[in-house]
């Protein structure tokens, strides 16, 4: 037990000191941050801090920040014996996705630009924490049924091949998707569905261990409000000006119209007509994920509603029938549902993306802003608005199909006994991995021992 715990330990300081070697050799400051470039000297008095990009950026990072560590964490803490796990491995895994994220764009920038060394600022602690998203989602459908070792080395490759995709997607493509829905959500829920198809185990399904309590699912919902609280800066962060604004509204409603529908049809999908707490705490959220990509498009405040309250709509009814049958027909063991919350929505968001800048004209839009939105669409110049919802659409396909194939590579690797996968009684369990209090009693379900009344016997032993 001891031998398996530190295996994380010694991944972790071996990680962690090759990280401080490459941002030694590769990774420096930003002009905004960097004290020797000139334009900062306070003697020729050009510190100028109104036109500093931390000004503009740094509330709207807070915001996103809170999310990755305070939205996702609690959201997670449904589990009635996993609680530990499921915000002390989200922290952990974003402070390991922070530094690393950065590490592999700086080598895809230094490659792309032969030399030099990749300059860190407000915007790129903003793309970091996106790509933490990313990671968390698929952490979710693994909550309580993958070790920390497993989660780690499952970081570490999901980040290179989410670089690689949104480098195709961003920069070969030219796909707009603001809100990171297709590049981040349906990205995330995807690799980690198929990672955690091939981890199947028949324990993981029907697990009484998996169930929540009254103040597991409490802490849960505090996750939950930072989310929905907090959605309108992730899908609007890195937008400038009108576009920002647009997608903050945009946002805005979604996230209200989702809300509203998921506790109607929770009621209507209850034979007793009473609400699902799981519907409540994830699919309210949906709207914010279906918006995501088109929230900077001239999509309208009724347009916005529409678009929230279908999300709201096709993410409750995949709790109530779709999680189960997946997980009984297809052996796909979703345990946060993140196909409900991040991979339909998501999906939907790559479809209303590409439909938006199929239609978009100046009418719609300026010359400038057209141009502002989709950076390859000038009218009777570059890309046409047709192509570009064709590109769009391109990159929706091209995200999935990298998310499904190396989600399920990485799976075959993560199945080797050396990563410890979790088994019996440790599934869905905090004392496996955690020095737990008097109060986390043992317990035993279809004749598997808790963690801790295993740890317990050969302690005895």
């Amino acid at each position: 037990m001891a031998l398996r715990n530190k295996k994380t330990a010694i991944l972790l300081v071996i990680c962690q000191i090759v990280f401080i070697i490459l941002f030694g050799v590769f990774v420096d400051y930003a002009p905004d941050a960097d004290a020797r470039h000139p334009g900062n000297s306070h003697d020729q008095n050009g510190t100028d801090h109104e036109n500093n990009s931390l000004k503009m950026y740094y509330p709207m990072f807070q915001d996103v920040h809170v999310m990755i560590f305070v939205g996702f964490g609690f959201l997670m803490t449904f589990l009635r014996r996993y609680g530990f796990g499921a915000v002390g491995l989200n922290f952990l895994l974003a402070a390991f996705v922070i530094q690393w994220s950065l590490l592999v764009q700086a080598f895809f920038e230094v490659g792309q630009h032969g030399g030099g060394r990749f300059e860190i600022d407000v915007t790129t602690m903003l793309t970091s924490d996106f790509a933490c998203a990313a990671v968390l989602i698929s952490f979710g459908s693994l909550l309580g049924k993958a070790s920390p070792i497993q989660l780690i080395t499952m970081a570490l490759i999901e980040i290179v091949i989410f670089t690689i995709n949104e480098h195709i997607g961003v920069g070969l493509f030219s796909a707009v998707d603001v809100g990171g829905s297709m590049y981040v959500h349906a990205f995330g829920a995807y690799y980690g569905l198929a990672v955690a198809r091939v981890l199947y185990k028949n324990s993981h399904k029907e697990n009484p261990k998996e169930e929540s309590n009254y103040h597991s699912d409490l802490f849960a919902m505090i996750g939950t409000i930072f989310l929905w609280m907090y959605w309108p800066s992730f899908n609007s962060a890195l937008a400038p000006a009108d576009d920002q604004h647009r997608a903050v509204l945009n946002t805005y409603l979604a996230l209200a119209a989702c809300c509203v529908v998921t506790f109607a049809i929770s009621s209507l999908t209850d034979a007793k007509g009473h609400w699902d707490m799981v519907h409540i705490q994830n699919a309210t959220l949906a709207g914010g994920v279906a918006v995501g990509t088109s929230a900077d498009m001239m999509l309208h405040p009724f347009g916005a509603l529409m678009v929230g309250s279908v999300a709201g709509m096709i993410s409750t009814l995949g709790y109530k029938y779709l999680t189960p049958f997946m997980a009984n027909r297809l052996k796909i063991h979703d345990t946060c549902g993140v196909h409900n919350l991040h991979g339909m929505p998501g999906v939907m968001a790559g479809v209303i993306g590409a439909i938006m800048a199929g239609i978009a004209s100046t009418q719609e839009y300026e010359y400038e802003d057209i141009h502002e939105v989709f950076s390859l669409v000038q009218p009777g110049i570059g890309r046409s608005a047709m192509a570009q919802g064709a590109y769009q659409a391109l990159a929706l396909a091209v995200t999935l199909v990298f998310a499904i194939v190396t989600g399920a590579l990485t799976g075959l690797l993560l199945r080797l006994k050396i990563f410890d996968q979790p088994e019996g009684g440790m599934i869905h369990d905090d004392a496996a991995w955690w020095g737990t209090p008097e109060d986390f009693t043992v317990e035993v379900v279809n004749g598997n021992k808790s963690a801790k009344g295993l740890m317990t016997e050969m302690e005895d032993k």
